[in-house]
């Protein structure tokens, strides 16, 4: 019996000191989400979304045609020190452009279809430091990742 105990406990230290922090790029500023290319993090479009009630729909609009932020990743990568940002709730939408600004428009009512946020997902790499993943394939366009219960954005390109 001792042998079999004495096993599991290497067996779980052995785990234990394998396990990687992480050494990676850091985001110089909490609360923003930089696009990972390689090991250069590039800075994400920081906006407030106007919002404006029209009919049935809600139309939150940014200024601008295009971000700055641009990727050639079809799936980026982001990484977000949070501070008083929670990443679980971020949500991730295409956003259309229109008169030279960019927009994404809800439907109130839950019978209409409307944009829903494509999936991403949230990893934990090191106390407040956190990997966002576009968890299926974008197409080229303009996007905003932003918490579900604020205006705040993030604003990238993929082309």
């Amino acid at each position: 019996m001792r042998t079999g105990s004495l096993l599991l406990l290497l067996w779980i230290s052995a785990a234990a000191a394998s396990a990687q922090k992480y050494t990676g790029p850091r985001p110089p500023k909490p609360d923003v989400l930089y696009l990972v290319h390689a090991d250069n993090l590039v800075p994400t479009e920081v906006a407030e979304a106007k919002q404006e009630s029209r009919k049935n729909d809600i139309s939150f609009t940014i200024a601008g045609s295009n971000s700055p932020a641009r990727t050639p990743l079809a799936e980026p990568i982001f990484i977000m020190e949070a501070d008083k940002i929670s990443p679980e709730r971020l949500e991730l939408y295409r956003v259309d452009v229109k008169n030279g600004h960019r927009e994404v428009t809800m439907s109130q009512k839950r019978t209409r279809g409307g944009p829903r946020p494509l999936r991403l997902s949230v990893t934990r790499l090191d106390k407040g430091l956190y990997r966002i993943e576009a968890s299926e394939t974008l197409e080229n366009g303009q996007y905003s990742i932003s918490p579900n219960d604020s205006n705040h954005v993030y604003c990238f390109e993929v082309y």
